[in-house]
């Protein structure tokens, strides 16, 4: 069995499978940047369904890169998601990644209100200044959350990636995004998760860097 895998050198990895990502792309009608984050996300996952469900907004990709080049926070709702972003290709363009759900106050908080830390967490995002970008890859409670505090005017994002992976409530907090008129990238459907969360911002990041 050994004498069929072809060795490929480390360095050639990312770029052999990029290649193989673009000779079995389906056709479809993105902008060249858009492209980009699509095929970032089959990259993470090889799962091609991402190039029929990533919905983008219009010039989403745009507002994203505009605000991370002027030094954006980008806001996760798990760990997994922060540590999977690029913070050296975000620390130079002077951006950080924040992420609350560890913190004793937010699941004290949680507790004593009976609700979910990732809503706490945005809650406390929401008092962050600068252009801010939402990742938010696990928590439906993360988007419903978010997009209220967006209609209560407490929180402007320059961008919310909205890939939570699950059951409950999950189509239908993608779908409050979809129809809120903050600029956002979502995976429709069921489908996404932490790790699709950080690959749309490193997508968006090696776009500038």
């Amino acid at each position: 069995m050994l004498e069929h895998i072809k060795w490929i050198r480390p360095d050639e990895i990312e770029q052999r499978s990029m290649e193989i990502i673009e000779q079995e792309m389906p056709a479809g009608d993105w902008t060249p940047e858009e492209l980009a984050v699509v095929k970032r996300c089959i990259h993470t996952s090889a799962d091609f369904d991402y190039a029929s469900n990533l919905y983008f907004s219009p010039d989403a990709v745009k507002h994203g890169r505009d605000a991370l080049k002027k030094g954006a926070v980008i806001i996760t709702d798990t760990s997994m998601a922060a540590a999977g972003i690029n913070k050296k290709a975000l620390s130079r363009l002077g951006g950080l990644v924040r992420c609350f759900m560890a913190e004793e106050s937010v699941a004290l908080e949680a507790k004593n209100r009976g609700v979910t830390r990732a809503a706490v967490s945005m809650e406390k995002a929401a008092s962050l200044k600068g252009p801010l970008i939402f990742a938010i890859g696990n928590a439906p409670t993360a988007l419903i959350r978010l997009c209220e505090l967006i209609e209560e005017g407490k929180v402007l994002p320059d961008l919310v990636i909205a890939t939570p992976v699950g059951f409950v409530n999950v189509v239908e907090s993608k779908e409050l995004v979809c129809a809120s008129k903050v600029p956002h990238i979502v995976a429709k459907g069921r489908k996404g998760g932490s790790n699709i969360a950080a690959a749309v911002c490193n997508a968006l990041l090696y776009g500038i860097i």
